[in-house]
């Protein structure tokens, strides 16, 4: 295997917390640079929502923050004093990236706003992830993957049935999505300033990022006497072929055939009815025009629910027609194909091993490396700080202070204890 990391030598400081400009940060860390995730005496919140997302919530088997934060080097400092700024101040002297997603009027607050530091620090690359981006009249509101994402973005409001209600959330959708984009964004303004010495402010926010995601529909939004209106129906989707239908054992098979009348002489013999090929009443153009989706569509629904998933997945596999069944959480644990394309990593916790789910983007040359647990509250403070030239003596008194916490400060406060730590 190559021992190649395609980002070793980059210095990325990470000032984020709960998941979408961690998940960007982690990013850099896996392809080889030193990321320095800065929290609060408190901690990153997302450290302690397992209960809340149905796993543990010991430090020792915290899923989520690994996720989000392997590979980094963890800091906890007190940012609202002159001596917790000035020690990321001489960070920040040699770090390529600084990533945050702090509101503007709180990063502001502290001096630690892109206007304040781009002329100490002109090589800096700012990153910058917000609800609602950082002008107009809601810059400042709180901003969230649930919220900004999807509520505001216009997609919770119409991906469901029309009748029923809203689709249950699940967090990190929207968060992961828009961190890698950044990550992207970051590469761009890195590259640009390893050519010209001049860093720059890259800046991304939830609300664009899921408009972005939703390009096509919102602009066709715009033509009202065109096309579906949303919320709707999977009785009336717009192209029956690019529709869910219901099994004969209760599961639901995913469809996608984009272009119709290609893949209408071949579907429609695999579900009994040879006789309708050619037949021009269920043209693409015909149950535009003619309002023809409900009948259709309850055709195949007749069609599928003859039979059981595994069934049609034989059926349309064997006929290379693009379909999935919809699966739940658990089965995609066991997805063959998934583990096969490097989705998954089995990690040993306490309480034995759990798949870990790996970043996306693979580099064919680069070292994959093995997944690494994220950082214990303020564990490495002690090593980075001394590493800025601080001197034993300084050391005591900022750490007297409360400038900076350890992970043996916090450690039993957090749920920690040396037994468990030792076997882990």
């Amino acid at each position: 295997m190559s021992t190649q990391r395609p980002l070793e030598g980059i210095k990325v400081i990470d000032m984020s917390t709960f998941i979408g400009a961690p998940a960007c940060a982690r990013f850099f860390a896996e392809f080889g640079a030193e990321v320095i995730k800065i929290e609060p005496k408190g901690g990153d919140v997302v450290r302690f929502n397992g209960v809340s997302e149905g796993r543990l919530g010991t430090p020792y088997e915290n899923t989520t923050w690994d996720l989000e934060n392997a590979h980094k080097l963890g800091l906890v400092l007190d940012l609202k004093s002159p001596e917790g700024r000035d020690i990321l101040f001489r960070l920040l002297e040699k770090t390529d990236i600084f990533i945050t997603n702090w509101r503007p009027q709180a990063i502001a607050k502290l001096g630690l706003d892109y206007e304040s530091l781009k002329d100490k620090y002109p090589r800096l690359v700012y990153a910058s992830f917000t609800g609602y981006g950082e002008t107009g009249p809601d810059c400042n509101l709180p901003g969230y993957d649930f919220t900004a994402f999807w509520a505001r973005s216009g997609l919770l409001g119409t991906s469901y049935q029309k009748g029923t209600e809203p689709i249950n959330l699940v967090p990190g959708i929207g968060d992961h999505t828009t961190g890698m984009f950044l990550a992207a964004g970051i590469m761009v303004a890195l590259f640009n300033a390893q050519k010209t010495g001049k860093g720059d402010k890259v800046e991304i926010n939830l609300l664009h990022s899921a408009i972005w995601t939703q390009g096509i529909v919102i602009q066709a939004a715009q033509y009202k006497d065109l096309g579906a209106k949303y919320p709707t129906s999977r009785k009336v989707a717009e192209n029956p072929f690019n529709n869910t239908y219901k099994t004969k054992d209760g599961r639901f098979i995913q469809l996608s055939m984009p272009p119709f009348d290609i893949f209408y002489p071949t579907f429609m013999p695999l579900i009994g009815h040879p006789e309708l090929v050619g037949n021009p009443r269920y043209t693409m153009k015909s149950i535009t025009e003619n309002k023809l989706h409900g009948e259709f569509i309850a055709i195949i629904e007749e069609a599928f629910a003859q039979k059981t998933a595994a069934e049609w997945v034989e059926i349309l596999t064997k006929a290379d027609v693009p379909h999935s069944v919809a699966q739940v959480w658990e089965e995609v644990l066991e997805d063959e194909q998934a583990w096969a394309i490097g989705a998954f990593e089995n990690v040993k916790y306490l309480t034995g091993e759990r798949a870990m789910v790996r970043q996306p983007v693979s580099i064919k040359g680069a070292e994959k490396k093995k997944y690494a647990r994220g950082p214990f509250l303020g564990e490495h403070s002690e090593e980075i700080i001394k590493s800025l030239g601080y001197t034993e003596e300084e050391m005591k008194e900022l750490h007297d202070k409360k400038i900076y916490f350890t992970w043996d400060d916090q450690r039993e406060k957090f749920g920690g204890n040396l037994k468990e730590e030792t076997s882990y």
